[in-house]
Parts: structure tokens; C-alpha cells; sequence
């Protein structure tokens, strides 16, 4: 009987000390840091970055999702959705296209038609889209703004109903936000809370980075630097949480007879942008609406853009424009301030 009970005792024994080897090794298992992984590739003709922390690598389903998006909304794919609606085939709208118009209208009513997707023939006749080469004169501009205005369009169901045949859609101002929200919904649906998704300068971002710390993004100080050399920071924001996105006439510019023509047209006037605004940074819930308030604020110029973030305290805004004697100088709207990591040269 005693050597029974010994044997009951150091089975007991042993049954205990496995369950804690297992726990022990289960709650081991659990503190190995999940390591984070990098994408980048390009989509849109821009470059995109893309760093998660997740057990494995989802580089293919990435790349899935931006194929997605850009045979919805790139003009540059032939193929793509807008490119078919454009050419006047016979297309329905895919459900990006058809989110991208329905947001793409809604910013255009709160801006008075300084955001407008139907500025394409525009940008092409200005030699930044297809085309290049000559200036386009006066009738050529009062011709192509009768094919301009976002009222001109308007949606029915799957169809896409234009009050012109020559009227064309051109995304690209909202676009590569609404890929950032596309990819960072993805990686949402996959658990994953710490992300940065940048496509070409717009950005999603969440939780912490690899060094433990927010995600912290530089805003570049504008120079006539064409070829992107200088990357001089202005200030750096922390956007943890949030999307953000920039516009500015800075960088892609030309000159003609002495004359700096900048890429932003107004699609009131047919005509590229002339105020002093340089560059406009704008914080949003969703990269989308980030990047199409900031191309409208370029159009709008800092004061109308300024009147409009107070009827948006959705929005924050970071501006830099030059003043009367050439300096440049910063307006930021008052819930910027909380993001501000580093002081502005002014």
C-alpha cells in the first residue's frame, strides 16, 4: 500500500510539473516579440512602403490589393475601370470607383468646386498628363471647361452618367490616399494594430513602430527642386492613428517665357494656381479625404483654406506659404499643435 500511494504521489508529481513546463513554455511563446516586415514596390507610377508587425509576410495579398485599386482608378491602365468610363465604353462602375466619385462629390460641394475630378482634360492640355509641348491658349481653355465641373457628373446605380462624352475623370488626387486606406483596412482585417502604409508621400499609420515608439513623419521644406535632391525637414508631425497626406507646387513645375507654371489647375479658370501657398500637409481619419482636401487647399490658396478648417475641426492642417517679401512662413490649424514633434524653421 505505501508503495502504491508512492507511485500515485510522484505520478501526481509529474502531471503537475509538465503542466507548468507547457504554461511556461506557452507564455515563452507568447513574449517572442512578433517581428515587423517590409514592402515596397510601385503602384500608380509612384513608389509605395509598407511596414507591419505580423507572424508572417503578406507581400502577395499587398500586391493584390493594389492591382485592385489600380485597375479601378489609375488613368495610366488601359484596362483599368475609370480608363473604359473615359473612352465612353459601354462600363459600369467598379465599387472603388463608385467610392472614390461619391467622396470626390462631397469634398466638392465643401470646397465650391476647388476639388473636382473632372479636371483631366485640363491637366492634359497644361502638358502634365498625356500630353506636352505647347501652351494651350484662351479658346482652347474656354473650349475644355465646357467638359469641366463635377456637377456635370453624376452616379445611377453601377452607371456613371456624363452631361458630355468629353468629359474625363482623373483620380490622381485622391487615388493614392484611397490605396493607403485600401492596404491599411487589409491589414486591419488581418488583426494587425502596428502599420505605416505610404503610397507616394500619402500615409496611414497605427499603433508603434519597430522602435517602440509613434510613427513620426517629416514634412519636407519646399524648394525649386525639381528632381527631389533636397530633403531639407520643416517639421516633423506624429500621426499615429490617423492618415495624412501633402500637395504642393514645389517640386512638379515648369517654366515658359520666364513664367513658373505650377501643376495645380483651378478648375474655376481653366488655369494653373498663382497665390502664395507652397505646400498644404493635411491630417484626416482616412488618407482619402487627406489627400483631396489637401490638393483643394492648394487650389483655395492659406486664407480660404483657413476658413474652411474652421467649419472642419475633423481636419488639421499644416500650411507653408511665402509672404510678401519672399520669406517663407507657417499657418497651422490650433489641433496641429498636438502633433508638432519638432520645432518649425521659420
Amino acid at each position: 500500500m505505501q508503495k502504491s500511494g508512492s507511485i500515485k504521489k510522484r505520478a501526481i508529481l509529474s502531471v503537475i510539473i509538465t503542466t507548468v513546463i507547457v504554461i511556461t513554455l506557452i507564455a515563452l511563446s507568447r513574449q517572442r516579440p512578433v517581428p515587423y516586415h517590409a514592402n515596397s514596390g510601385m503602384i500608380f507610377g509612384t513608389i509605395y512602403n509598407i511596414s507591419y508587425q505580423y507572424d508572417r509576410d503578406l507581400k502577395k495579398e499587398i500586391e493584390m490589393e493594389l492591382r485592385r485599386v489600380d485597375s479601378s482608378l489609375s488613368i495610366f491602365n488601359k484596362q483599368s475601370t475609370i480608363s473604359k468610363i473615359n473612352r465612353n465604353e459601354q462600363t459600369a462602375t467598379d465599387s472603388m470607383l463608385a467610392d472614390v466619385i461619391t467622396l470626390a462629390e462631397e469634398i466638392s460641394e465643401q470646397t465650391d468646386g476647388a476639388f473636382d475630378i473632372t479636371v483631366a482634360p485640363l491637366v492634359n492640355a497644361w502638358g502634365f498628363g498625356f500630353k506636352g509641348g505647347m501652351f494651350p491658349g484662351k479658346a482652347e481653355i474656354d473650349s475644355i471647361m465646357s467638359s469641366v465641373g463635377y456637377k456635370r457628373i453624376r452616379l445611377e446605380g453601377n452607371n456613371l452618367i456624363k452631361e458630355k462624352p468629353d468629359i474625363m475623370l482623373d483620380c490622381g488626387a485622391i487615388a493614392k490616399g484611397y490605396g493607403t486606406d485600401v492596404i491599411a483596412n487589409m491589414l486591419r482585417r488581418h488583426g494587425i494594430k502596428n502599420f505605416m502604409v505610404e503610397i507616394g508621400g500619402e500615409i496611414v499609420a497605427a499603433g508603434i513602430s519597430e522602435k517602440r515608439q509613434p510613427w513620426r513623419i517629416g514634412v519636407i521644406k519646399p524648394s525649386d527642386d525639381s528632381l527631389s535632391t533636397n530633403q531639407e525637414i520643416q517639421t516633423v508631425l506624429n500621426i499615429t492613428d490617423k492618415a495624412m497626406a501633402t500637395s504642393g507646387n514645389y517640386r512638379n513645375y515648369y517654366y515658359k517665357d520666364g513664367k513658373k507654371y505650377a501643376h495645380t489647375i483651378n478648375p474655376h479658370t481653366g488655369y494653373p494656381v498663382e497665390h502664395s501657398l507652397l505646400s498644404a500637409t493635411v491630417i484626416a481619419d482616412n488618407c482619402a479625404t487627406a489627400d483631396a482636401y489637401a490638393t483643394a487647399f492648394m487650389v483655395m490658396g492659406q486664407e480660404k483654406a483657413a476658413r474652411l478648417l474652421e467649419r472642419h475641426p475633423e481636419l488639421m492642417a499644416y500650411l507653408i506659404y511665402c509672404d510678401e517679401n519672399g520669406e517663407y512662413k507657417i499657418w497651422h490649424s490650433p489641433a496641429m499643435k498636438g502633433k508638432l514633434i519638432e520645432k518649425e524653421n521659420k
